[in-house]
């Protein structure tokens, strides 16, 4: 059975979801005769969100997500919370030098669901995301956050380009992750409140967003590897960003 993007299932990925006000649940469905204090904590978050329990057979379960090891739990998903931008500018203090991630069409759910995860890891202060041509959040990027997805903000626009336009009007620089750059991550110190762009799997970033970007980074490779999967770079990058950091204090 193809996956069902509109579902999650597992113990922790349920209570994940339901633990996060941002992420959106309609339904949880349990295994009739399910027992024990995980299950106790999921139905008591659902009754807290007043968000339906129905106890089904596990024939019902499979026809949800397929024949998978759902551990007697399945969650039906409404979407997430976007933050404005606008919103998220005004309450954010630039003195704590924030660093944010934006992605220029990134189109595969597993390396989305992996750069939230590595942002939220690394202290990210948000991730901003094109309202066109991006991953949606749905379970498969939710399950490959492991569950991070909306523990930081979110911020969707319309206009990328626009967005960055504004954010370095109020003081942000940006570093555009890119293969062919001269200055590699481990070359800049990150001493202001940054953007670091993160290309699509196939194009990179797109022209215009580059040149809005004040400079461009890649990462060292070695054994002739001429490139990295997106979210592994961005993983790269936004650890080399907290431990500069951590290391000036």
């Amino acid at each position: 059975m193809e996956e069902n993007n509109d579902f999650i299932y597992g113990i922790h990925p349920v209570q994940e979801a339901l633990d996060n006000p941002q992420t959106g649940v309609e339904k949880v469905y349990l295994r009739q005769n399910m027992r024990g204090a995980p299950v106790n904590r999921i139905t008591e978050a659902a009754s807290a969100r007043k968000v339906p329990v129905l106890n089904v057979p596990g024939k019902k379960l499979n026809e949800l997500v397929g024949r998978v090891n759902d551990q007697g739990v399945v969650a039906q998903l409404s979407g997430i919370t976007y933050t404005e931008l606008e919103n998220w500018l005004q309450d954010t203090d630039l003195k704590t030098l924030p660093f944010v991630v934006v992605l220029s069409e990134i189109e595969d759910t597993h390396n989305f669901g992996a750069i939230l995860r590595s942002a939220a890891a690394a202290g990210a202060a948000a991730v901003i995301v094109p309202k066109h041509r991006q991953a949606p959040v749905n379970a498969t990027v939710f399950k490959t956050s492991a569950g991070t997805a909306g523990k930081i903000p979110i911020i969707r626009v319309t206009n990328l380009n626009q967005a960055i336009a504004t954010l370095k009007e109020a003081g942000f620089w940006f570093a555009g992750l890119t293969a062919q750059a001269d200055r590699t991550i481990w070359d800049e110190n990150y001493d202001a409140p940054m953007g670091i762009v993160i290309g699509s799997e196939g194009s990179g970033i797109r022209k215009k967003t580059a040149e809005l970007c004040d400079f461009h980074l890649s990462v060292p490779m070695y054994n002739g590897v001429e490139s990295l999967n997106a979210s592994v770079s961005a993983a790269l990058v936004l650890f080399e960003i907290t431990r500069k950091r951590l290391s000036r204090n």
